[in-house]
């Protein structure tokens, strides 16, 4: 693969306040990126920093070979071929549709424009609305107005800005396939703002978890949700229930039982936290007289996987409570009532723990 962007060592300051701080990143040609991280962390800043709105105060960023800016330098926007598509879309109302497609290929001759105008109304379906105004479109029709007028210039990048925040949920996830085969039928290369993980499951190749100006992790999203680096990657996305454990030297005592663990995990510190998903939780028989009562239940949904429980620890005299849990998620076929004491064990698997600061 062909490394299109590259970003070394960015810093951003906006009003004396580090809002980036020494981010690297790499992005292939052709890659979709999707950023997640709290409000806050970064995200938009870094879209700016490479569209040339906010200029790095260190740092270099290329595109395709072209040096934007190098910490002194800065080129200008318009000539980073760089589109960008914003939350609002930020069309015009009082121009049509083939109007607002228009406005970035000015430079090109009449008959060009043309062709690029209808090939683009052509690919994203939008023949029959070309004359129309803005106010005539739906939220649906409206991104692919805003998608057509980012990739007439035929940028080398393009960068959206939490662009499915405005669509209907129900068409939410059937626009972004759509627009996902559509960018890789263009070949394009894309980094996307979202507050949602499931859209980067949806849309991107990859994910990039940002964290107060920083960037804790970037991976393929599977890997991310199968390996989190850090607690506050996992935390962040939500990809499990946290079991606090005490670490002994070759086993690690939670109120679940006992956890054989692996040789890197005993330097994490007297205490660390076993991320534990839904599938990793086992509901014992409670008939059973070797089964004590450890959890209780203390929510109920009902979802298209079966019950969804949140069960709190039941902590005895003998548990140190520190070992106290609390929200451990479930889903089961099981019928709980609120309140019930139930017994849990955890799956024998690759366990990952994480010191809390880490």
């Amino acid at each position: 693969m062909t490394v299109l962007l590259t970003i070394q060592q960015l810093s951003v300051k906006l009003q004396d306040k580090v809002v980036l701080s020494e981010l690297d990143l790499t992005l292939d040609e052709g890659e979709i990126l999707g950023l997640v991280g709290a409000s806050g962390c970064g995200k938009t800043t870094l879209l700016n920093a490479i569209a040339g709105f906010n200029k790095p105060s260190e740092g270099k960023i290329t595109i395709d070979g072209l040096l934007l800016n190098d910490g002194k330098n800065c080129l200008p926007a318009e000539k980073r071929q760089v589109g960008m598509i914003f939350q609002d879309y930020a069309l015009f109302p009082h121009l049509t549709v083939k109007e607002n497609i228009a406005f970035g290929i000015a430079k090109l001759n009449k008959a060009e424009q043309v062709a690029q105008i209808n090939h683009l109304l052509t690919i994203l379906k939008l023949n029959d609305l070309g004359d129309s105004y803005i106010h005539q479109l739906s939220g649906g029709q409206q991104q692919r107005v805003a998608i057509a007028r980012a990739l007439a210039p035929k940028p080398k990048l393009l960068l959206l800005d939490e662009p499915f925040s405005n669509i209907d949920a129900r068409l939410r996830n059937e626009l972004m396939v759509e627009i996902r085969l559509l960018l890789k039928q263009f070949k394009m290369t894309a980094i996307f703002v979202t507050h949602n993980k499931d859209e980067v499951f949806t849309f991107a190749d990859k994910m990039a978890v940002m964290a107060q100006g920083k960037l804790l992790q970037l991976d393929a999203p599977s890997v991310i949700c199968q390996q989190p680096n850090s607690y506050q990657v996992a935390d962040f996305l939500q990809l499990g229930s946290w079991l606090p454990c005490q670490m002994k030297a070759t086993n690690a005592e939670s109120l679940l039982g006992k956890l054989v663990l692996k040789a890197e995990d005993v330097e994490l510190g007297n205490y660390a936290y076993l991320l534990v998903k839904p599938s990793q939780i086992i509901l014992n028989d409670n008939q059973n007289e070797n089964n004590v009562a450890n959890a209780q239940v203390e929510y109920i949904s009902v979802t298209e996987q079966g019950y969804h429980y949140y069960l709190n620890s039941i902590v005895s005299s003998n548990s140190p409570s520190t070992l106290a849990f609390n929200k451990l998620s479930l889903y089961s076929d099981t019928a709980l009532s609120l309140k019930q004491q139930v017994s849990l064990s955890i799956k024998p698997h690759d366990f990952l723990l994480f010191a809390k600061n880490d």
